[in-house]
């Protein structure tokens, strides 16, 4: 195995592994020494020797290694060889996995026999992988050799650890001067005498990920982390870019977080105007490029909705939670269930639509709400010109449009008081103020969302974002995602009277609307509705919504 000759590559390594009679440097003895030299970026030269230690092999020390007693009986004490060991390792960097293990031993062994153990510089190969590579759930020299497809002979025996620590150091050395631009020997110890990631706020990075941190700016956008050969592995979103990639340094990452650090070769970002156009340029993206970290099935937070179930004869409205093309009318989108629920009361209260199910109403009877004049019974009076006349007044007050509804409560409530009907009355009163408290413009919308053609104005801290909602359609003025932009032709479409064979509502439709929704229904306070039926031209429009 042979690397690029690099300078911290000059200086000769050892790397060494020992096999003992224990764990206690003081109490037990080394039975056998694997010494591998490396020079110029290749293993050069091998030593290896079994150790006659004076004492017994525990049974589970040969069930470990395989070494027995009678293979150290006729083999050398460690005074017999110490002078060719310390020939051989010279003034060489000594190397090793966990090598603080290792040299405890030696150390031990060379007192013993009246030497002084070599003051060379030291490598320690864990504690390289420690910092290296934060994300491996084990540093383990057999969890190395795994991550690097490495071929390992005489696993548990002195030589067969030592010469393949010796090529996890070729690599390891590779990666630092590449990645971390650590050139010499000095640059090594340095790397490797750094606090351990635990105790540091931030992860060792590679040097062409820190400078590509360091161009992004403070704005809303994409970013896009690349392996070595250029492919996306991971696509991501952020209000601050600058700030969002920041926390993948951090120590306390997640595991797939660090994981897509260690992985990644380059930085990448696209700037938006808004975190809206980052969410939907991030979910279309994701689709396209299909990255190996990202998970396609993303959740997004729910909105509500009113939604009039028209695929009835008699319609009937729900609160619902999902919005989808379906043939039914949508209201809102409301930020919360209660919202929702409250405006469902108030219809039910005030209107008299119908309130059973179908089955129900194929029945032919009447209800309990028709006895009290709180539905007009279709089941028994199928008038669906009375009906849709009701239904008529239901879309206006979810519009905003509150006046009949509360005149309608008003005289209910004097009717049942004179009536001396005042819990009735009292629960009407309720009702009222839920009215007045104008929970009916909590919508972002004052039409169905499926039927209503509007441009919304989105404040950005730079440049503001415009989306115009066309019957379903969402369409984005200069989205990064999209490989035509259709913005202005689709507006001038509709002032034209233009018929557009090809806008129907599709799944891609159907999500953008979806997470459009969402996050205009949390952030209201940033937007402004422009009503293209208010307007008699894009001129006008644009003239209205500052647009250039």
């Amino acid at each position: 195995m042979k690397i690029k000759n690099i300078e911290a590559i000059k200086a000769d390594y050892c790397v060494l592994d020992v096999e003992t009679t224990g764990t206690s440097a003081i109490n037990n003895r080394v039975i056998e020494i694997g010494i591998v030299k490396v020079r110029n970026g290749k293993i050069e030269d091998t030593f290896q020797s079994f150790i006659n230690p004076g004492c017994y092999i525990p049974y589970f020390i040969t069930n470990l290694t395989g070494i027995r007693n009678e293979d150290v009986c006729n083999a050398p004490e460690f005074g017999d060889i110490v002078s060719k060991i310390s020939a051989f390792i010279g003034n060489s960097v000594i190397v090793g996995h966990n090598l603080q293990f290792d040299h405890s031993f030696l150390k031990q062994e060379f007192i013993r026999n009246g030497y002084d153990f070599p003051v060379n510089p030291m490598v320690c190969t864990l504690k390289i992988a420690r910092k290296l590579y934060p994300a491996l759930p084990s540093k383990s020299l057999g969890s190395l050799v795994k991550f690097f497809r490495l071929r390992h002979k005489g696993v548990h025996r002195a030589l067969g650890d030592a010469s393949v620590t010796a090529k996890i150091l070729l690599k390891f050395l590779t990666v630092l001067d590449e990645e971390y631009s650590v050139k010499s020997l000095d640059g090594l110890l340095s790397f490797q005498g750094n606090s351990a990631p635990k105790s540091s706020s931030y992860l060792m990075v590679k040097k062409k990920l820190i400078e590509d941190y360091n161009s992004l700016p403070q704005n809303p956008g994409i970013y896009f982390f690349k392996d070595p050969a250029g492919k996306i592995i991971y696509i991501g979103k952020a209000k601050n870019l600058k700030s969002r990639i920041r926390s993948y340094f951090s120590s306390s990452a997640p595991r797939k977080t660090k994981e897509i650090i260690r992985k990644a070769d380059k930085l990448e970002y696209k700037i938006t105007n808004t975190e809206l156009t980052a969410l939907l340029a991030e979910a279309e993206l994701i689709k396209q490029f299909k990255p190996a970290k990202n998970s396609l099935l993303k959740k997004y937070t729910l909105s509500y909705f009113i939604r009039i179930l028209n695929t009835h004869q008699f319609p009937i409205p729900e609160t619902s939670t999902n919005f989808d093309f379906d043939g039914n009318d949508y209201f809102g989108p409301y930020s919360n269930r209660e919202t929702s629920k409250a405006l469902l009361e108030i219809i039910q209260k005030t209107f008299s639509l119908r309130e059973c199910s179908e089955k129900e109403l194929k029945k032919g009877k009447l209800c309990y709400l028709a006895g009290i004049n709180r539905c007009l019974a279709p089941c028994i009076n199928p008038d669906v010109k009375d009906y849709n006349s009701e239904l008529l007044r239901v879309y206006e007050f979810l519009s905003g449009q509150n006046q009949f509804a509360l005149d309608r409560l008003l005289n209910r409530m004097k009717r049942l008081s004179t009536e001396q009907k005042y819990e009735e009355a009292a629960e009407t009163r309720d009702t009222i103020n839920l009215v007045l408290s104008q929970i009916t413009r909590s919508s972002i919308l004052a039409e169905p969302v499926n039927l209503s053609n509007v441009l919304v104005e989105i404040s950005g801290a730079d440049k503001n974002d415009y989306l115009l909602l066309k019957k379903g359609n969402v369409f984005i003025k200069d989205h990064l995602a999209d490989k035509k932009d259709t913005f202005i032709s689709e507006i001038d479409d509709f002032y034209a009277g233009t018929l557009n064979l090809v806008s129907e509502p599709d799944k891609k439709n159907l999500e953008r609307i979806k997470i459009s929704l969402t996050w205009l229904a949390n952030n209201r306070n940033r937007i402004k509705v422009y009503y293209l039926n208010d307007y008699t031209s894009k001129d006008e429009l644009f003239g209205k919504a500052g647009m250039r």
